[in-house]
């Protein structure tokens, strides 16, 4: 994710890049914002690999992840024989990060007293590992964190350092929610249905307007990322080279922030259309299920669930008769 390959052209995004591009080419500790599925991960890579550093590792430690007794050695390392089980010598994250950039993702979830051997490491730009005895590692590695916590919040909580929160903060980027940028949502939907029908290995050109038109009604609170997922899994369940309404989760289109009613008077019509178009392929291919697919050009399972949604099973066996 260059700063050029956003995808979405919103004033928000505009922004973002622009952030990118600076952070990229300052150096200094960056703290990445934003609410869940937002990119941040994405974000900070793109600011790794538009830097100097691109050429050195991007090491990522999910600090949610990680238990409180471990976090130290998983960034840090120890020596041999540190402890029970130590039977050799590890090298910390900030050590394999050398040259390049350690991404602190959910740094939020820290405890106090990591945040506070944390931000020695910040200060005084060494480690020491597990059982080193007191010596002293410098360390080369650009910090980018991220967090969707309210980092101001859990300082005036006494959750998090207001030191650590300084430190990080030198150059603080914010990624937009999805709701606050809706024009982005065809181009996002578009890139992320042809991304799918590659792994998916199927023929898909594009997303139906009435599809469209429902992904711009949504307020997103998973944001892109369940964007994606929700395209992604349209183009799985989906047979034809368009995205269309029936291919979207039932519960997403009839999700109340959309607009039930309108939705709801959109499908009865859909329903009435297609109803009139099954009648009439069955009635030309004379009963004949595979015939009237192959009017259709759906599948011969689609057309079974069609005949099952709308009733038909009665007036097809009247048909072969």
């Amino acid at each position: 994710m260059q700063p050029e390959q956003i995808v979405g052209g919103s004033a928000p995004m505009s922004e973002l890049a622009k952030s990118i591009r600076k952070a990229a080419h300052c150096g200094w500790t960056v703290l990445i914002q934003g609410e869940s599925g937002t990119g941040k991960g994405m974000v900070a890579r793109a600011i790794h690999q538009s830097g100097r550093r691109c050429a050195r590792p991007f090491v990522v430690v999910n600090c949610g992840a990680i238990p409180e007794s471990l976090i130290e050695s998983e960034l840090f390392g120890y020596e041999r024989g540190a402890f029970t089980g130590a039977d050799r010598q590890k090298i910390g994250k900030f050590e394999a990060a050398g040259g390049g950039t350690i991404f602190l993702d959910e740094i939020g979830e820290l405890s106090l007293a990591s945040q506070t051997r944390l931000l020695h490491v910040l200060q005084d730009k060494e480690i020491e590992r597990l059982g080193g005895e007191g010596r002293r590692i410098d360390i080369d590695a650009r910090v980018i964190a991220a967090t969707n916590r309210n980092l101001q919040r859990m300082v005036a909580d006494g959750t998090f350092r207001e030191d650590l929160y300084f430190r990080l903060t030198v150059f603080p980027v914010r990624t937009p929610a999805l709701r606050e940028r809706p024009e982005d949502i065809p181009a996002l939907a578009h890139h992320f249905a042809l991304k799918s029908a590659v792994d998916a290995e199927r023929r898909v050109l594009g997303i139906s307007q009435e599809v469209l038109a429902v992904f711009q009604k949504n307020s997103w609170p998973g944001n892109v990322r369940q964007l994606e997922n929700v395209v992604h899994r349209a183009v799985a369940m989906g047979e034809t080279e368009e995205v269309l309404l029936r291919d979207i989760p039932h519960e997403f289109v009839f999700n109340p922030r959309v607009g039930r009613s309108k939705v709801r008077k959109f499908y009865d019509a859909l329903d009435e259309t297609g109803r009139e178009v099954c009648i009439a392929a069955f009635a030309a291919a004379e009963g004949s299920c595979a015939a009237a697919a192959n009017l259709m050009g759906l599948h011969r399972n689609s057309v079974y669930r069609l005949v099952r949604r709308y009733g038909l099973t009665d007036y097809i066996r009247r048909l072969e008769k």
